[in-house]
């Protein structure tokens, strides 16, 4: 036996690279330590049985384009080969495409989660809304690179080309695309179309996973625009189909779910306009039918009427002189009763005017004034002088007698013989 080079480390370490990379593997364990969030461009973790552990370095464009999320605790089979970094003599798996391993266990899951929801009631066709007719505005939900826009647009430009069509792109498989659904949902909702697309083309297990997503499946549920969904293929059915108002097999039976063909418009304007015609022709006969009875009947019509009217004039002309006469003599009768009714009627408010006359008269401060008395009045507060007390020597004073006024100064007061004067003095008069 030819005795071994010595190699060194480097050498060796290399040489081991070369060899294990020219080996591509399918290996299948639990994934350990995965960092969903890492911010280098690989991610880090361990792959697990019962008895070992191994490294992988997953780059982040791989993991990208495999459209599978990872978590802890997952089975999943890697392809891929070991790779060795001399520099630090450590050896690492590098995946070039990753498969959840056990597809029946995740089927088991993705029943499960519908039947919790259709427990909850999010799938029950009461609750589901149901399509416009003739949609004005169309929410379109998929991926701007991916086939199914392209379908879309050509089946309803071709069926249905009034629509306006809002298209919401976002990704429809791999890491994220589930939030970003989520995301278009909330948005194409909140434009407030006439009826929402979401779809996508066919593909794998893996690839239709975002579509039976929990919080796609209840963002669909929360919409207020009827939601139609059409992704993969005929076979495929995923919790977003359950749930939406309609699930088309495609992108373009979903299309052509949401609108007529034009043909169908034809034909069915055409029908409208052939029963429009036909009660049309019915009414044409009818009112030729009754313009040759108007014919028929109108000359004895006529001359029975003017017959008539003649009649009306002649009864007429006899009654209106008689009626002005009476009613002549009864505006007369009316009259003479009204003035002797209104002669009595004023007679005793005079009387009563009269007598409240000669009361005001009696009463009036001015027939006392003439008959020789006199007001006396303070110049400067106008207050009646009613007792000596209220005036003082000096003071101006204001005498109103009948026929004017009198300004005098107060000289003196007197008491009781001045009363006795004024007695002797209307004595004397």
């Amino acid at each position: 036996m030819a005795e071994a080079v010595a190699l060194t480390v480097s050498a060796a370490l290399n040489l081991a690279k070369d060899t294990l990379r020219a080996y591509p593997l399918r290996i299948v364990g639990e994934i350990s330590g995965f960092k969903p969030h890492s911010t280098y461009r690989a991610f880090y973790f361990q792959l697990k049985d019962e008895s070992s552990v191994m490294e992988v370095t997953l780059w982040r464009n791989v993991y990208s384009d495999t459209g599978v999320e990872l978590k802890d605790g997952m089975i999943v089979e890697l392809s891929g080969h070991f790779d060795v970094y001399p520099a630090r003599g450590s050896m690492s798996f590098i995946p070039r495409h990753i498969k959840v391993a056990g597809e029946g266990d995740l089927r088991a899951q993705i029943a499960a989660l519908a039947n919790k929801l259709k427990n909850e009631g999010l799938m029950d066709e009461a609750r589901k809304k149901s399509l416009p007719w003739l949609p004005e505005r169309i929410g379109v939900i998929t991926s701007a690179n991916g086939a199914a826009i392209h379908d879309v647009l050509r089946t309803l430009a071709r069926r249905y080309p009034l629509a306006e069509v809002l298209f919401f792109g976002t990704l429809v498989e791999g890491h994220g695309a589930a939030k970003g659904i989520v995301t278009a949902l909330k948005a194409a909702d909140s434009h407030a179309p006439d009826v929402i697309l979401l779809v996508r083309g066919g593909g794998s297990f893996e690839d239709l996973l975002p579509f039976s997503d929990e919080e796609v499946a209840r963002t669909i549920a929360a919409c207020e625009t009827p939601v139609v969904t059409g992704v993969g293929h005929e076979p495929d059915y995923s919790i977003a189909d359950m749930v939406a108002d309609v699930r088309a097999s495609t992108p373009t039976a979903a299309a052509e779910t949401v609108v007529p063909a034009r043909d169908e418009l034809e034909a069915l304007l055409a029908g409208h306009l052939a029963q429009m015609i036909i009660p049309l022709d019915q009414f044409n006969l009818r009112v030729d039918a009754l313009q040759q009875r108007l014919e028929q009947a109108l000359p004895g019509k006529l001359e029975k009427n003017a017959l008539h009217i003649e009649a009306l004039l002649v009864r007429l002309e006899q009654a209106i002189p008689g009626r002005l006469a009476r009613d002549e003599m009864a505006l007369g009768n009316l009259t003479e009763r009204f003035r002797g009714v209104g002669s009595r009627m004023l007679e005793r408010p005079r009387t009563q005017l009269t007598h409240r006359g000669a009361q005001l008269e009696a009463l009036s401060p001015l027939k006392v004034l003439g008959r020789g008395y006199a007001a006396v009045f303070d110049s400067k507060t106008h207050s009646v002088v009613d007792s000596i007390h209220k005036v003082t020597s000096g003071e101006q004073l204001t005498v109103q007698v009948a026929d004017g006024s009198i300004f005098t100064i107060v000289e003196r007061t007197a008491g009781v013989a001045c009363e006795e004067s004024l007695d002797e003095h209307f004595a004397q008069n």
